[in-house]
């Protein structure tokens, strides 16, 4: 069987590699001139195998809370979108806790056997990636949201992960780095046995690895349409006339899988969340943190790679327009300074925005969509780094008729 895999993000690269090792010949296109240079480019780096979506009970609120302001860690920019209306009454409809307690069972199944197959493939191949083992920190603000912190420790427990709940002084006893910050901090959950790594470091070795077994990419090359022919796909048309064919055909191109699946007459619910980061090197600093950090009242992810320091997060629902915001880059650098003053030298500071594919209720869209010969692996969010490798792995034994890993079922397109 010959499938072309639309995308060639650390989602796209995975698919195609399990898609390999499981016997069927591969071709991936990418528009880009390179792997990973979309949303996997800059990301956070953290390997999240206790997360939960961002449809929460205590989010409306806080949503309307957050309407105009630029440093808010969701900002929706009102604007007539149909895309984002039909998107978000059916986010808010995922803000009841009965929801949230089933898609958070739901992204932490996939997450786990994702970092699992991460960290064996990573091994198994050699990637060098910038891994850091040392552990993560998640800091709370309010002790409304470090009482909460319970419930992730029970979700990482659920992971094999032990975590340790910790005051104030345990911030500072935990990462010295985070001195000056941790009076503003009701409390923390580490977690030793969790890691950050460069999801692009990793993307771009693994499809190394793949053209070494056998996969084909296609690079700088864009798809107009993909083709049907007898009721099925049957490939893809690119820009420049030349069409390509195959037996299956995988929407793994993040954000713009939407796009190119409303060329079929069919709409999927995926909406960009743009996301933001800023990487500083550390450049001999002596208060870089050791560890990584999560600022869960702000949505912000550090991560330490090797002499560089990155912090990334929050989510502007504004379409697909990958624009930056001078303000919200301003406070997103500014809010790392603030977490560690002397973490590194912030007149070098480079940003980055990326578009991350969010569906309405946090879970990724795996397997056969209504037309035959079309298959999603996409709408990960701010969880593709995460679970890429699950996500190709669980694909590839739908595809090619074995006994999946986990059950597909709450991944399916029909949900919705």
């Amino acid at each position: 069987m010959h499938v072309l895999v639309l995308g060639a993000g650390v989602v796209g690269v995975a698919a195609s590699w399990y898609l390999r090792e499981a016997g069927c010949a591969v071709t991936v296109v990418e528009a880009r001139e390179g792997p990973g240079l979309e949303t996997s480019f800059a990301n956070g780096g953290h390997l999240s195998a206790a997360s939960g979506p961002w449809a929460a009970p205590d989010v409306p609120i806080k949503l309307i809370r957050w309407i105009g302001r630029e440093d808010a860690p969701l900002l929706l920019r009102l604007r007539w979108d149909w895309a984002l209306f039909r998107w978000g009454a059916r986010f808010l409809a995922n803000c009841t806790p009965a929801r949230y307690a089933a898609n958070t069972d739901a992204i932490g199944a996939l997450c786990r056997l994702s970092a699992a197959e991460t960290v064996a493939l990573r091994d198994r191949l050699g990637i060098a990636d910038e891994t850091n083992r040392a552990g993560v920190l998640t800091i709370y603000a309010t002790e409304k949201e470090f009482a909460g912190a319970e419930a992730k420790r029970a979700r990482l427990a659920a992971a094999g992960i032990a975590a340790d709940l910790v005051d104030r002084a345990g911030i500072t006893r935990i990462e010295p780095a985070l001195a000056e910050a941790a009076h503003r901090y009701a409390g923390g959950l580490f977690a030793a046995d969790t890691e950050t790594s460069d999801c692009h470091l990793f993307t771009a070795a693994l499809a190394e690895r793949a053209a070494r077994c056998g996969v084909a990419f296609r690079y700088g090359v864009r798809v107009a349409a993909v083709t049907v022919e007898a009721g099925r796909a049957s490939g893809v048309a690119l820009e420049t006339g030349e069409t390509i064919a195959a037996d299956a055909v995988v929407l793994a191109a993040g954000s713009w899988s939407p796009l190119l699946a409303r060329g079929l007459g069919m709409r999927i619910p995926v909406y960009p969340g743009k996301g933001y980061s800023v990487t500083v090197p550390i450049a001999g600093r002596n208060g870089a943190p050791r560890i990584a950090v999560v600022d869960e009242h702000a949505k912000l992810y550090v991560a330490r790679f090797a002499d560089r320091l990155r912090v990334a997060g929050t989510l502007e629902l504004a379409g697909w327009d990958k624009t930056p915001s001078p303000a919200r880059q301003a406070a997103t650098l500014a809010k790392m300074r603030a977490l560690f003053p002397d973490g590194g030298d912030y007149t070098q500071a480079v940003h980055w925005t990326g578009l991350r594919p969010m569906t309405p209720d946090g879970r990724p869209l795996l397997g056969q969509t209504g037309l035959p010969g079309l298959w999603l692996d996409t709408g990960h969010g701010p969880l593709g780094w995460t679970m890429a490798c699950g996500s190709g792995r669980l694909l590839a034994e739908m595809m090619t008729g074995r006994a999946p890993a986990i059950d597909p079922g709450p991944y399916a397109l029909s949900r919705f």
